[in-house]
Formats: structure tokens, sequence, C-alpha cells
């Protein structure tokens, strides 16, 4: 059973999108989704420094494109062959926009435009205080979160495979690198806010505001929730929860609980990938897992699409 995955903000690099342009359609596609965006994907993708796609307000909606291209390189018919051949999608936060799209919940053109909407109501909520996050590797998971409950940071990314990510303002994430949790290191994450935490509030209601003009389908496909880690049948369901999901914990750990017990036996990471499938090696032996991040991984995707493809545990027990 194979699992197509979406990463989240972060997994963006200068350039990364430059050698998808060489595919046909992929310039087109991507000028289309300029304009409803009102950015230059293309500019964003190619030639724009770490500064500029650092930004929440570009990478978010830099990362769905980028997301969306590379899946349909992968399908001839993404429509009809994503429900045939994948046994479940998820994202990890903003990467749930684009599962969304995947698993037809939502346009394409609609997830490029709530997405731009998501970005900048996360980064107008991120200017009102200095916060950031910072990524929290080892430890005892409890004792983990007990100490950032101490220094008033919060769990915001619960990723599995021993790594936590912890937000919260400037002062509190400097006093995190001063005094470690017991056998864990901290790294500082380049990210401009203080993500699915209280700091995001603001921007809850403004998504909430999006998403209620939306044309909404239910999943063809079984969509794993960030929220809880369960699968969501109704389309209006799971854009709900991508309103909520800005200022609530992603929980991963849960999401990759969820593909186990689906019976996963391959993932694929949609570009910029690499984060998840890193992931998913740790927490998921024995499960095959590729990181689209160029072209060339095209063939070597499509082989283990031809490999593994098939219905989830739970699309077969519904089918009976």
């Amino acid at each position: 059973m194979l699992v197509l995955v979406a990463p989240g903000q972060g997994a963006q690099t200068p350039g990364f999108l430059t050698p998808w342009l060489d595919l046909p359609g992929v310039s087109a596609r991507l000028a289309e989704w300029s304009a409803v965006s009102g950015l230059d994907l293309v500019h964003y993708g190619t030639e724009a420094d770490a500064d500029a796609i650092r930004d929440t307000a570009v990478a978010q909606p830099l990362l769905v494109a980028a997301g969306l291209v590379s899946a349909r390189a992968l399908f001839d018919d993404p429509a009809a062959d994503i429900p045939r051949l994948v046994g479940a999608a998820a994202g990890h936060s903003v990467g749930e926009l684009t599962a969304a799209a995947l698993t037809g919940v939502l346009s394409e053109t609609d997830a490029i435009a709530l997405v731009r909407k998501r970005g900048l109501a996360m980064a107008e909520a991120a200017a009102v205080t200095e916060t950031g996050m910072s990524a929290v590797l080892g430890g005892d998971h409890e004792q983990v979160v007990a100490h950032l409950t101490k220094l008033g940071l919060a769990p915001a990314n619960v990723n599995g495979a021993g790594q936590i990510v912890a937000a919260g303002t400037a002062e509190q994430l400097a006093a995190l690198a001063d005094d470690r949790p017991e056998k864990a290191r901290v790294m500082p994450l380049k990210v401009a806010g203080a993500f699915h935490t209280h700091h995001m509030a603001p921007a809850v209601a403004a998504m909430e505001d999006a998403v209620g003009a939306l044309t909404v389908h239910d999943p063809h496909t079984p969509y794993v929730s960030n929220r809880d880690g369960q699968t969501v049948k109704s389309g209006r369901d799971v854009v709900r929860r991508l309103a909520g999901q800005v200022s609530n914990p992603v929980r991963w750990d849960l999401c990759m609980e969820t593909f186990k017990a689906l019976g996963v036996t391959a993932l694929i990471e949609v570009s910029p990938a690499g984060t998840l499938t890193g992931l998913a090696k740790r927490a998921l032996p024995g499960v095959k897992t590729l990181a689209l991040k160029t072209p060339d991984h095209i063939e070597a995707a499509r082989e283990l699409i031809a490999e593994h493809a098939g219905p989830s545990a739970e699309q077969e027990r519904s089918s009976r």
C-alpha cells in the first residue's frame, strides 16, 4: 500500500523549482497559479534567495505549487490514477492543502488561492510578536514536553522519530537554547513565526472565512489529518480542520501510526522532498521511501508505484 505525503514550511530551498520547469506544461501551469496567488512563483522557485522564500506569505503557496507539479508528473491522469493507485495521502502543516488537492477535496486552483490567504494571515499574526520555532531532537518524550511547558513553549509539531518542534517567543526559544532537555539537541528552524500555537489564533478567523466559500468534495482517497492522525471522510470536515490547524499542534507521529495501521508498504514524498521521508525511515522500519526531489526521481517513483500500488486496509474494508 502506497502513501503520498507533502512537506511543510521549511522544506523549501533556493532554486528548488528550477528542474521542474523542464517538464511539459509546468511553466504554463505555474503562470496560471501565479495569477491566482498574485505571486511570481517561477521567480520565487528559481531565482529568489533564502530570505525571500522564508517569508510565510511566499513560502506556503510555493510549497503547495511545487507539491502539485511534482505529483502530477507521477500520474498520467491524477484524478483517476491517485484513487486507484494510492492508499492514503497526507501533508505536514501547509502540506495538508497539497494533500487536500491530491485527494480531490479542493481543486488545484482553490488550493493555491486558499494557501495564499493562509500565508498572508499567518504572516500577519507572526508580525505581532517576535516568535519562532526550534527542533528538539532526542530525549524522553514526556520529559521534553514537560521541559517545554516549564519554559512557556508549545510542542507545535510532534513529528515522531524522536523529534518535537518547540514554538514560542524569541526569549522563550533563547531560554531553551541555554537550558536544553536532558539528552536532547536543539536546532533553531528558519521559519518566521510560532506556527500551530496560540500566536496564530488571529489567522484562524481568516481561514474560517476563506474555507466557507469554497466548493468542496469528499476525498476520493483516504485523507489523514494532522489534528489527530485520523482518516477524514467528509470534505467539509477536512476544510474545517484546515482552518483550525494553523493554531493547533501538528501530530505527524499519529499520522505515521495511521499509515502503519492502514498497511503502508511504501511512501513517496512530493517536492521539495526529504524531511518526511527521513522521519518515515526512522518511524516506519521496513517501509520503502522515496523523496521526489527532482524530475530525475520520477522513473524510480513510478517503479515504486507499480510495485506497491493498491488500496489501503480501510479501502478494502469499505469495498466489502
